[in-house]
């Protein structure tokens, strides 16, 4: 790998990558648990079958390149080796230490092993949070005595680790696992031991085998991101019974699942996450409908069975991912091919429609019986050659996403003979999986088809499941790096913020969980969201005069800071044709809501009546105990629980995740134009959505929110309905976002020393094109600055590595822009890129930047490290590091005139920038 400049701003992440080797210029912190110079077992012993005697015995009998040191204050001595009284009589720095002592016990022994240095620890014990408060509180003891030392902590309660590639196994299970390159993560020990034993017969292996207990410290986030700069890795399968903390799964698998599968299997339901909620859309959330959206949101894919987290472990390992959902499928059966028809559309696939090209070719050396559709049937005395070639002309379809070849065993069969030719077929392009059916005499060709890496399974309908469990794989990936569209005119849909903190003041200081209706439209309002024009009236006279200004027919609403649902107490009244319907429904209105709660009538609203000439939607969010604020999108209007047509999302949303959103329900279909209806503008909606999510994430204050119903229609779209409810105690013990918005405020304006004005503000997923034409400006002599070498243009700008540098986590790292609008044409450029990332493991960052040839030496570049240096500080890192080629000399200054010092690096060539904020 070549060295790194200051002023490169790859993604670090991306294989091929020049700045790929730059979390590997530090040791991890995880380093001393899976790969540890020395470890003591504290509470070894003799006494045959104790957990304190198996972890000593499997430490030592797979040695793992390091020293073992047994504690025990009671023998001298334990199976043969020289044993210590307590940590602090090891006569060396321990990396790591595993604990198998009394529950009460474990905090004193941390406090004594953070005191000598040790970094790591294993706690095998049982008794903490699982048995009460009381254990709960004794784990928060151990917490507390860990961080003070910088300790990480795998457990309680839990099996242990086993990194089989090194040869450790700090567990007390049975035998350690076969080295191989799956890491495979369990918060049930029970169920590691029996995938252990299961794994061992069928020969599979495993680059780490972690059991994580409790996870009072490390959880599923530390790993995830541990195992993604793991070389030896090359998929991550979970067991989850509970998530965790929800935002750190999410960061690390985001930026991991793009280079590595994550596979998961999450077992039980949680409790709803708003079981009795007021709103409709509390009512329909729940918190495994939540884990899949979250699921969907950071690429992981979600199985039910552990037969298949294994297979799809393996599948995606030996075949590409299909592009689409189209499958086609070779039988030399009929009803085969039929089971596998079924499988495939349960599950969401499709058959691939045949092209005409294919046809002809299929025709030319397949018998006249053949199906002539897909089932490919060729028959049951189907030769070997006859399957290959049908497999080469079906590959190059170009209406097809994969293949499935089944093979029933008849008297003019041969499944060996066949396996043995479709082997030259294991690498098209597209996924290519077989199911070998029968028994003894089909076992020959399975192995050479595995061998080949072309997974085989004895049922079609198992392949099926699996090719549809790699095309949502697919989908979900693509969904976070598929770059959303911006509008022409982007500054149109900036929220005004000033009106909507304006409007939630009032609510706020008198404590007022409700916001009236009128105010919750003001507030849609604000954020760009189309409502009908409504006014509020206190008395009859009042909304007869609004009603003939406005036109009828009208709608009249209860306007009330108390009551919820006015549907529920007959507070609306529809198609109100003249000012006596008017008069007579205000009165009806206020009767009723008087008769229930005097002080709960304030009025009314009245609002023109509005063509329903379209489709109800719901639009809606509220919270999650594990992933904060939930979007709900689906069909809306009064059956809306009876329907449940609904998908839910994690703000903030862009232009693509709102349309993968949309996508996940039935009345989509609708919204594209259905039995000569127009489609509605998508674009459009598409845009609602993403400035819907913009509220949500942006007014904490919002507990739940409802636009039901959202008319949409091919002419527009309209709220008729709001409701906004209120947190009304301290809004700081709300769950936080599972996803880290925008971060608005760094967005400023700058001037150049030459008077230009620009606007320095974060990345966003929709500047990949004007990233493209960024690098497009770019001389050799920058480019080879930023890399320490020549770069191709096609390199550097190629979607994959351009979408993770505009898809960023902001709680990961900050990619700053400045960015010059034409005032004329209203089009953006940007001309210079500064980026700060956290380094894996560690509480510092690395700086990176890069200005535009036309305005250096404008201030831009000091600037932009500058407002670097202010991220850092507000974000508490504890070191700011940067490399710079030794004749950078105007990098060099910069650095200097804002405070780096600078040392030289023997092992990177360069001059090691370093500010401590």
């Amino acid at each position: 790998m070549e060295k790194v400049s200051t002023n490169n701003l790859t993604n670090q992440m991306c294989a091929g990558d020049p700045a790929h080797d730059i979390w590997k210029r530090h040791r991890h912190p995880l380093d001393c648990i899976f790969r540890p110079r020395s470890v003591a077992v504290i509470g070894a012993s003799e006494r045959e079958g104790s957990v304190g005697r198996t972890l000593l015995w499997n430490l030592i009998r797979s040695p793992f390149g390091g020293t073992v040191f047994p504690v025990n204050p009671q023998r001298h001595s334990v199976l043969g080796i020289k044993s210590y009284p307590d940590i602090t009589s090891v006569p060396e720095v321990v990396d790591l230490v595993v604990i198998a002592t009394p529950a009460a016990t474990v905090p004193q022994v941390i406090r004594e092993c953070v005191a000598v240095g040790v970094k790591g620890s294993i706690i095998v014990s049982a008794g903490f949070k699982e048995i009460g408060e009381a254990g709960a509180a004794l784990e928060q003891q151990v917490l507390t005595e860990a961080r003070s030392g910088g300790m990480r902590i795998i457990g309680p309660n839990c099996l242990g680790v086993m990194n089989p590639l090194a040869g450790l196994n700090a567990t007390f299970a049975g035998t350690i696992a076969r080295a191989g390159n799956v890491a495979f993560i369990s918060q049930s020990g029970a169920l590691c031991t029996s995938i252990l034993d299961w794994s061992l017969g069928e020969n599979v292996g495993f680059s780490a085998f972690v059991s994580i207990g409790s996870m009072l410290d490390v959880g599923w986030g530390d790993l995830i991101e541990y195992l993604g700069d793991d070389p030896h890795t090359h998929s991550i399968v979970l067991y989850m019974e509970s998530i965790g903390d929800a935002h750190a799964f999410l960061s690390a698998a985001r930026e991991v699942a793009m280079d590595k599968p994550i596979i998961v299997l999450k077992v039980g339901h949680t409790e709803a996450a708003a079981k009795a909620a007021a709103s409709h859309t509390g009512a329909l959330t729940g918190s495994d409908e939540v884990l899949n959206a979250a699921f969907r949101r950071c690429g992981v894919l979600r199985v039910h069975t552990i037969s298949d987290l294994f297979d799809m472990a393996e599948i995606l390992a030996k075949q590409p991912r299909p592009k689409g959902n189209r499958l086609s499928i070779v039988t030399n059966a009929g009803g085969p091919g039929a089971i596998a028809t079924d499988a495939l559309i349960s599950g969401g696939g499709e058959l691939s429609e045949l092209a005409p090209e294919t046809l002809q070719q299929l025709d030319q050396f397949l018998p006249p019986q053949w199906s002539h559709h897909n089932p490919i049937d060729i028959l049951g005395d189907a030769s070997s050659d006859r399957y290959a070639k049908t497999l080469e002309v079906v590959a190059n379809d170009p209406n097809s996403d994969g293949l499935l070849v089944i093979l029933t065993p008849q008297a003019m069969t041969n499944p060996t003979q066949t396996a043995k030719k479709l082997k030259a077929y294991s690498q098209l392009g597209k996924p290519v999986l077989t199911s070998w059916m029968g028994g003894a005499e089909i076992a020959t060709g399975t192995q050479i088809l595995n061998q080949a890496n072309i997974p085989t399974y004895p049922y079609p309908d198992t392949a099926v499941r699996l090719f549809n469990y790699m095309w949502r794989y697919t989908y979900n990936l693509r969904s976070i790096y598929e770059t959303p569209s911006l509008p022409v005119d982007s500054d149109q849909y900036a929220p005004d913020r000033l009106l909507a903190e304006q409007i939630l003041a009032p609510a706020i200081s008198s404590d007022r969980s409700l916001l009236t209706e009128y105010e919750s439209k003001k507030l849609l309002a604000a954020y760009g969201i189309p409502t009908v024009q409504t006014e509020i009236a206190t008395s009859d006279l009042e909304a007869v005069e609004i009603a003939d200004r406005l036109g009828y027919p009208v709608v009249l609403k209860l306007h009330s800071e108390i009551i919820t649902h006015k549907t529920d107490v007959g507070g609306v009244r529809l198609n109100l044709e003249d000012a006596a319907a008017v008069t007579r429904a205000f009165m009806a209105i206020a009767s009723k809501v008087r008769a229930i709660n005097p002080q709960a009538f304030l009025g009314v609203t009245v609002q023109p009546m509005v063509k329903t000439d379209g489709y109800e939607l719901i639009l809606g969010s509220s919270l999650d105990p594990q992933f904060g604020a939930v979007m709900l999108f689906g069909m809306g209007g009064q059956l809306v629980e009876i329907f449940q047509d609904r998908a839910l999302a994690l703000p903030p949303l862009n232009t693509t995740l709102a349309r993968r959103m949309m996508e996940q329900t039935r009345i989509y279909q609708a919204l594209q134009g259905v039995r000569g209806r127009k489609a509605i503008n998508l674009a459009k909606l598409e845009q609602l959505l993403v400035n819907f999510s913009q509220l949500i994430v942006e007014q904490p204050q919002i507990r739940e929110i409802d636009i039901n119903p959202l008319m949409v229609s091919p002419d527009g779209m309209i709220a008729l309905d709001a409701r906004v409810v209120m947190h009304t105690a301290d809004i700081t013990k709300r769950p936080a976002p599972a996803i880290r918005p925008y971060p608005s405020k760094y967005v400023q304006p700058w001037e150049s020393l030459k008077g230009d004005r620009l606007t320095i503000r974060p990345i966003r997923p929709e500047d990949e094109p004007l990233m493209v034409h960024f690098h497009q400006s770019l001389s050799e002599e920058s480019v080879y600055l930023r890399y320490a070498h020549m770069v191709k243009l096609k390199q550097r700008i190629a979607h994959e590595r351009l979408t993770r540098i505009c898809f960023i986590d902001y709680d990961r790292e900050m990619l700053l822009v400045a960015d010059s609008k034409n005032l004329q044409t209203s089009e953006h450029e940007i001309l210079a890129v500064a980026r700060l990332s956290k380094l894996h493991g560690t509480n510092e960052a690395e700086f990176a930047l890069i200005v535009s040839d036309r305005y250096q030496h404008q201030g831009l570049g000091t600037e932009l490290l500058r407002r670097l240096i202010e991220i850092g500080k507000e974000e508490k890192l504890s070191a700011i590091i940067g490399y710079i080629l030794n004749n950078n000399d105007k990098m060099q200054s910069i650095c200097r005139n804002l405070g780096f010092q600078l040392h030289p690096d023997r092992q990177e060539g360069m001059l090691k920038a370093i500010f401590v904020p």
